[in-house]
């Protein structure tokens, strides 16, 4: 761990109220614990570490002893153990004091993705008298919060995936209007050439769904097994991309279009529905960070839900509403989520995220608009890939849009 992340840590600590954070795994049953260390892939670990971070003063691990290696990569002070024994007493000595510490726990799992400690080692730790609070927010803190150059990064991505994603619609157009064939996969294909020529990467191949496959929130298109598109046909498209650096963000956008000059009324009507509720939860955001009132993920969720169950569609808004956006597509911050989870992590400054609601009709269509917000410094929250889709792309009358 380097010195400048210790310090980060220390200071977020003392931010958050927070008297120490507990680090601990087992092989790799931590991987939050283990990217916060250090701890690489390559690097050989079968036993259990700790690693005691208080707000103020120096950290103390614990490793076994045919583990030294690890310890190196603790700041601080570092004890052995080898026995069962040993290990228990290592750690109330390096908790010795403490009476709140932070673990990856959840209360009740409610937040799944920072819920990485076993139920035996929170259990544990309890039994030492110490109180265990959720490490969620100081995770999003550490881990989600960017640079003012990753910001930058992540404005360039979603103007990036907006000049793609309407390519894509003006490549259908063409093909359709010229009777030349194409596919989803064909789509899908050309998405990722663009990536390429725009020195863009992404983690896996973006979805194009024509149909009744749009039902699918999670659909992609093989070669094996694709579908044409044609004229009258629904077609949502989602895409996503960072910069090629290390330190690039994703953008994360999903459209939808109709093969034809006028969008029926069918598509129209949900779609309107989807775009409120997703401007909902983004006046939710925008509104809170602009009278310096505190966000969280599930109230997110909520406002973007209401809209929807409002308009009957409830039981066909079948996931959570957005997700953190980082490095890695899906980040460590907090989910717009009150629905497949409880996120109450607090929606942080320097934060970036995407908000995208759906209404899903089996055997017909499905329906998504997802935009990528990010939280400034300074707390205004701004759209990457405006101007955002507020009507069903008319695929026909595009023209040719460059690209």
């Amino acid at each position: 761990m380097e010195q400048h992340q210790l310090e980060r840590i220390q200071t977020n600590l003392r931010q958050l109220g927070i008297p120490a954070w507990l680090l601990c795994s087992f092989r790799e049953s931590n991987p939050i614990a283990a990217r916060i260390l250090g701890l690489t892939p390559d690097v050989h670990q079968s036993r259990r570490w700790a690693l005691m971070i208080p707000a103020t003063g120096q950290p103390v691990g614990l490793v076994h002893r045919i583990e030294p290696h690890i310890g190196k990569l603790m700041p601080g002070h570092v004890a052995e153990y080898s026995s069962q024994t040993e290990f228990i007493e290592g750690l109330q000595k390096i908790l010795a004091g403490c009476k709140v510490v932070a673990m990856e726990y959840s209360p009740n799992n409610g937040v799944p993705v920072i819920a990485k400690v076993d139920a035996g080692t929170v259990e544990l730790i309890r039994s030492f008298g110490i109180e265990v609070v959720p490490s969620g927010d100081l995770i999003a803190s550490v881990e989600a919060v960017l640079t003012q150059d990753q910001i930058d990064s992540a404005a360039r991505a979603g103007a990036s995936c907006r000049q793609v994603m309407m390519g894509a619609f003006n490549l259908i157009g063409q093909s359709v209007a010229s009777g030349q064939p194409i596919t989803e996969f064909d789509v899908q294909e050309w998405i990722l050439r663009q990536f390429a020529i725009r020195g863009l990467v992404t983690d896996h191949s973006p979805n194009c769904s024509v149909g009744s496959n749009s039902a699918n929130p999670h659909y992609q298109p093989t070669a094996e097994s694709t579908a044409t598109i044609n004229r009258g046909d629904f077609v949502l498209i989602d895409l996503w991309a960072r910069e090629r650096t290390d330190d690039g963000i994703y953008g994360d956008i999903t459209w939808v279009g109709y093969v034809g000059e006028e969008v029926p009324e069918e598509f129209a009507q949900v779609f309107e529905v989807v775009r409120a509720a997703r401007d909902a939860a983004f006046d939710a955001v925008a509104g809170a960070f602009a009278a310096a009132e505190t966000i969280d993920g599930a109230t997110l969720d909520d406002a973007a839900r209401l809209v929807i169950n409002k308009a009957g569609y409830s039981e066909h808004f079948i996931h959570r509403t957005g997700h953190s956006i980082t490095t890695e597509l899906h980040g460590a911050g907090a989910n717009l989520d009150n629905y497949e989870t409880n996120d109450t992590r607090t929606i942080l400054p320097g934060t970036s995220f995407s908000i995208e609601p759906g209404i899903y009709l089996p055997g017909q269509f499905g329906i998504r608009s997802e935009i990528d917000v990010i939280i400034t410094h300074d707390g205004q929250a701004i759209a990457t890939s405006e101007p955002r889709q507020m009507e069903v792309v008319k695929i026909m009358n595009l023209g040719n849009v460059e690209c």
